[in-house]
């Protein structure tokens, strides 16, 4: 039999196998998963391109691109540790003097956000059937949630005194101890009148506008656990949470007037950049209205 001569690479691999098999004692598993993220990567390299050619900036940019096809945090975290395995090895048998994979990162991963409810569901969850305290304080934390886009601990921590009835607006301490006035929608208003008509028959600690019925604010899993509760019951088939109404509220109020700024400024963000992910701004929407708008890219009429 004629002997095919392996090249440099392909001797380095094979000894990289045994490396993670017997000194690592690495499952196979392992082994073949580290392999297959290294050919993946391979792949990549332009023509005439090696592995010791490659440098910092050239596999941040590998991993950038594999990032753009579409690759998941899992394989590009096990991509990364195959590449810093395999050259830490080089390394190690004196193959190259630098290692050009220390410092690398994977591509950033945006959280994802939680799917809005479409305006009939959120209409269908607050209509719930209040027939006694725990029910017409629980409708009022919900219509406050989705009229004012609150986070769930802006709401626990609301005294009665935070809600102005004369100019319809709550004043919220959010994040970062700022404090914003926020508009409370008519339906809001009028379940939380509700609800304190009845909270008067409730000996309370102190001011806290959602309170337990033994007088005691509110807590944050407590909130969550009856809006939860609320979901189920209206049959709406989605975990309801204090978040999704928040982010319904953004992406509903976003829909209906366009204005990135105003919605900003009712969620409490600091920066732009924060709502538009926040409100998952839908690119076509944005071409249609610069289309529309922009005077340079408005069509030419005949």
């Amino acid at each position: 039999m004629v002997a095919i001569a392996l090249s440099a690479q392909q001797v380095w691999i094979a000894d990289f196998e045994r490396y993670l098999r017997t000194e690592r004692q690495m499952s196979a598993y392992t082994v073949r998963n580290y392999l297959f993220e290294l050919k993946r990567c391979e792949k990549l390299f332009a023509e005439g391109e090696t592995w010791l050619s490659q440098q910092h900036d050239s596999l941040q940019a590998l991993l950038a691109k594999l990032h753009r096809k579409g690759l998941g945090p899992r394989s590009l975290s096990l991509t990364l540790s195959s590449l810093k395995q395999f050259y830490e090895f080089l390394l190690r048998e004196q193959h190259i003097q630098l290692n050009p994979a220390t410092g690398l990162s994977a591509p950033k991963q945006a959280k994802p956000l939680p799917k809005n409810m479409d305006v009939d569901s959120v209409t269908h969850l607050l209509e719930i059937d209040a027939n006694d305290p725990l029910s017409f304080r629980d409708k009022a934390i919900m219509e406050l949630f989705y009229s004012s886009g609150l986070r769930l601990a802006e709401l626990a921590a609301l005294n009665v005194a935070d809600i102005q009835f004369s100019q319809a607006q709550v004043k919220v301490l959010g994040k970062g101890s700022k404090e914003r006035i926020v508009p409370i929608g008519k339906m809001a208003l009028q379940a939380i009148n509700q609800w304190l008509d009845l909270k008067r028959n409730i000996a309370c600690e102190d001011d806290a506008l959602f309170v337990t019925a033994k007088g005691k604010r509110l807590a944050h899993r407590s909130i969550q656990a009856r809006l939860a509760k609320w979901g189920q019951e209206q049959a709406l088939g989605v975990k309801v949470h204090p978040h999704k109404l928040r982010h319904s509220f953004a992406t509903h109020m976003l829909e209906s007037s366009a204005d990135l700024r105003a919605v900003q400024e009712l969620l409490g963000h600091a920066n732009l950049s924060t709502t538009q992910v926040y409100t998952s701004l839908d690119f076509q929407h944005l071409a249609k209205v610069y289309d529309g708008a922009h005077p340079r890219a408005k069509k030419r009429t005949k």
